[in-house]
């Protein structure tokens, strides 16, 4: 089942990172520096003030899929409407991951077979995600938190599985996963935009390296 192997991926693969401003060219070459880098989860994200339009990221979505749909598991970021979900589904999308938790779009999400992963920050708010349909619950800003509040969290709700999402950079992810996150939402700290805008793709490799490594030292450890 399709569904069911997005969730493993996310689980195994541990970083889903976060594509946003960029053109189709950038998009498509730091797609390919990060598959190199053995980054196997992408979202492309809507605008929340609708610059670029909903339309022309469901069309970056759709030519990543077309792309790299083979070879990495494709996601929406956020997704605030159930609209924006249909588009992202038609675009080939796999995961719909969004910065809150709205029980229309997590509905939607789940009518249509794809993995849903909306935020929350209180114990309350990821305890209703979860009730509605949430695959995982992406703990959002995380890093503006110590990693001891996502492990008091975490602890009475160990039946949900949270992704750190928020500030987290390679020194402190292994911190984040220590405290009970089954993987992590990325975006400057590998896709920079100053690299992509000297062409540096390379540094967006090295960087999506260094993560996976701290990831799986602390997987190795645990």
């Amino acid at each position: 089942m399709k569904r069911e192997e997005v969730i493993g991926s996310i689980t195994d693969n541990k970083i889903i990172v976060i594509l946003r401003g960029l053109t189709r060219d950038e998009l498509m070459r730091t797609a390919e520096a990060l598959y190199i880098g053995g980054i196997r989860l992408c979202e492309v994200t809507f605008s929340a003030v609708g610059s670029p339009s909903d339309a022309e990221i469901a069309d970056d979505i759709r030519a990543l899929v077309a792309a790299y749909g083979d070879k990495m598991h494709i996601g929406a970021g956020t997704v605030l409407s159930p609209a924006q979900v249909d588009l992202a589904a038609a675009a080939g999308a796999e995961y719909i991951i969004s910065p809150d938790t709205d029980p229309d779009v997590i509905g939607r999400t789940r009518e249509l077979g794809l993995v849903s992963v909306p935020g929350a920050l209180s114990p309350s708010e990821a305890t209703a995600a979860n009730r509605a349909g949430a695959d995982f619950v992406k703990l959002f800003p995380a890093g503006e938190f110590p990693p001891s509040y996502l492990k008091s969290v975490v602890t009475p709700l160990s039946h949900i599985r949270f992704l750190a999402v928020g500030a987290i950079t390679e020194n402190n992810i292994a911190d984040y996963m220590r405290a009970g996150a089954v993987g992590a939402g990325i975006s400057s700290g590998i896709v920079s935009k100053k690299a992509v805008a000297a062409g540096d793709y390379g540094y967006i490799t090295s960087q999506a390296r260094k993560y996976l490594a701290a990831v799986s030292a602390v997987m190795d450890a645990i």
